[in-house]
C-alpha cells in the first residue's frame, strides 16, 4: 500500500492525495508537523519537503513526481490526455503552475497565517493528539521568523504574490471559458494541479482542504477579495466534478 507523508493543510500536498483519490488508490497517510517535518524527510528522501509518496522501497518526492508515477503505474482513469499535443500543453502548464502560481498563492495565505500563529497552529496540528497540539502551538512563536522567510512573507514579495495570484485566475476563468477544462474537453493534470493550488483561497469544503473554524477576519478578507471570481466557481466546480473522497485508511 502506498504511504503518503504529507502536511494535512497544504496544496502541494492536496496534488497528491487528489491524485491518489481519482485514481481510486488506498494509502497511508502520515501527518507532519511544519517545522519538525525536516528531518524525517530529509531522512527518508534526501530532501526537506512534503509530499512525499513511498511504496515498498521506492520513494517519491514533490507532487509533479508523484502523479507521474502513478499515471505510468496506474494509467485508468487518466490524468495525461492522450493526444501528445494535448499531453504537452497540459504538462507545461501544470509546471508553470508549480513554478509560478502555487508559490505566489501559498505567500499569499501566509502572510495571513504569520499575524496569526494561533490558527496556524490549529491548521497544521489538527488530528494530533492534545498534548503535541498544544506543544506545537507555543513553539509556533520561536519559529515565526523561520516560517516567515520560507514563504516569501515580506511586504514586497505578498503584494507581487497577490498580482500573480489574480492574473493565474484570470488566466483559469479565460482559458475554461469553452469546454470548461484547461487543456481539451476532458479534466487532465492540468485542472488538477490548478484547482489543488487554487484551493487555499477558495473556501473549498472538501474535508481534505475545508478550512478550519473559527476563522479569523483577516484570512476571511482574503477568501473574500476573489469569491466572485469565475476562476473560483471552476475551482469548486472541478471538485464537486472530479474530488473524490479520501481513499486513506
Amino acid at each position: 500500500m502506498y504511504r503518503l507523508h504529507q502536511f494535512v493543510s497544504s496544496h502541494f500536498n492536496e496534488k497528491a492525495r487528489w491524485a491518489l483519490d481519482y485514481k481510486g488508490l488506498e494509502h497511508q497517510r502520515i501527518n507532519y508537523l511544519p517545522g519538525p517535518h525536516r528531518r524525517a524527510m530529509v531522512k527518508l528522501s534526501g530532501q526537506p519537503a512534503t509530499p512525499v509518496l513511498q511504496t515498498g522501497d521506492n520513494v517519491i518526492a514533490g507532487s509533479a513526481a508523484i502523479i507521474d508515477h502513478l499515471e505510468q503505474q496506474h494509467p485508468a482513469p487518466a490524468l495525461y490526455p492522450e493526444d501528445l499535443s494535448l499531453r504537452r500543453q497540459a504538462l507545461d502548464l501544470a509546471e508553470h503552475w508549480d513554478k509560478v502560481t502555487g508559490p505566489a498563492v501559498r505567500t499569499a495565505a501566509f502572510s495571513v497565517f504569520v499575524d496569526e500563529p494561533g490558527y496556524l497552529a490549529m491548521t497544521f496540528s489538527s488530528g494530533k493528539a492534545v498534548l503535541k497540539r498544544i506543544g506545537y502551538r507555543l513553539m509556533i512563536p520561536l519559529v515565526l521568523p523561520v516560517i516567515r522567510n520560507a514563504n516569501g512573507v515580506t511586504p514586497e514579495n505578498v503584494e507581487r504574490s497577490l498580482r500573480l495570484t489574480e492574473q493565474a485566475l484570470d488566466q483559469v476563468a479565460e482559458q475554461a471559458r469553452t469546454t470548461g477544462y484547461l487543456v481539451g474537453d476532458q479534466f487532465s493534470v492540468a485542472d488538477l494541479t490548478a484547482a489543488s493550488l487554487l484551493a487555499p483561497i477558495a473556501s473549498v469544503k472538501h474535508p481534505d482542504m475545508r478550512r478550519q473554524e473559527p476563522q479569523p477576519d483577516k484570512l476571511r478578507v482574503l477568501l473574500q477579495r476573489w469569491s466572485n471570481h469565475d476562476a473560483i466557481t471552476w475551482v469548486n466546480r472541478m471538485y464537486d466534478l472530479h474530488r473524490q473522497q479520501p481513499g486513506r485508511n
